[in-house]
């Protein structure tokens, strides 16, 4: 790139630097997103750059993969219903060692590779997240009773980038197992973010399911509605999709879907006109 090519895109850069300059944008990084070392990195240096330019940004985490992982090599046998983990009193333990211990702790360890500016949490610390179980079904998953935020306020305050692994408890102290894409949404709906940004292994939404051409850049909570009706989401991307029209709809300014293997995707989409995943507008 030429000194002018770089000119010209810091210069595109700047109006967005300036709106954002001290609003809330809450990142949901997926466990399909994570990917190798590279990627962790580039991540990690994304968020650290927006935290440079005034944004206050959150990191929210899943590992549904790394949980999957650890289970196969301890013998576990995963099981599934409706597209959510059965979690038995094992799994729990399990999920709560590598969301806490281990995901948690490489993307806070990734991000203060660029200064003393990420802090690890779960749902359990300062009664962030209160949780009850979905289904008796369903063991320890979760649903977001209440988010109580004032713990990351305090932490923004000091300049810091809170790292939010999703794992609730109830009044009883009982922890929960929570869908990231839920947790993300309830956290950025608590904060009023401007922007509530889901990081995954797709480039964004498609009206067509099968037709890459078929990517919608942008479209609005009530056209989301109808994609569901008709069928046009489906799987995993339902609780994505289900998240960005509550948090849209509860207050959050725009919600995004973008491919998180893309480099630098974090920074294409909030920086540049035109962006690489889809926004979901009011």
């Amino acid at each position: 790139m030429t000194p002018g090519e770089k000119a010209t895109v810091l210069a595109e850069a700047l109006p967005y630097i300036r709106h954002f300059w001290g609003k809330v944008v809450v990142v949901k990084y997926g466990g399909n997103a994570i990917g190798d070392d590279e990627s962790l990195a580039g991540f990690a240096q994304d968020v650290a750059l927006m935290r440079s330019v005034g944004m206050l940004t959150v990191v929210v985490h899943g590992g549904g993969p790394q949980i999957g992982d650890l289970m196969a090599r301890l013998g576990k046998v995963p099981e599934f219903r409706e597209g959510l983990r059965v979690t038995d009193a094992d799994t729990l333990d399990i999920a709560r060692m590598v969301l806490v211990g281990k995901v948690n702790r490489d993307i806070v360890s990734a991000i203060n590779v660029h200064g003393p500016l990420a802090v690890g949490l779960s749902g359990e610390d300062a009664g962030l997240i209160t949780a009850s179980a979905r289904s008796p079904e369903l063991g320890f998953v979760g649903d977001v009773e209440s988010v109580n935020v004032s713990i990351v306020e305090r932490l923004l305050a000091e300049e810091l980038i809170p790292v939010i692994a999703t794992i609730g408890s109830d009044a009883e102290g009982q922890a929960y197992n929570i869908n990231a894409d839920t947790a993300a949404g309830a956290i950025a709906e608590a904060l009023t973010a401007e922007k509530l940004v889901y990081l995954t292994n797709i480039e964004g939404l498609r009206k067509d399911v099968s037709d890459p051409g078929s990517l919608l850049s942008s479209v609005s909570v009530s056209d989301l509605d109808a994609l569901v009706a008709d069928g046009s989401i489906v799987a995993g991307m339902i609780p994505k999709v289900a998240s960005c029209v509550h948090a849209v709809r509860g207050g959050v300014g725009h919600a995004h879907i973008l491919d998180g293997r893309t480099p630098h995707a974090l920074l294409l989409e909030v920086f540049t006109h035109h962006g690489v995943g889809t926004m979901v507008s009011p």
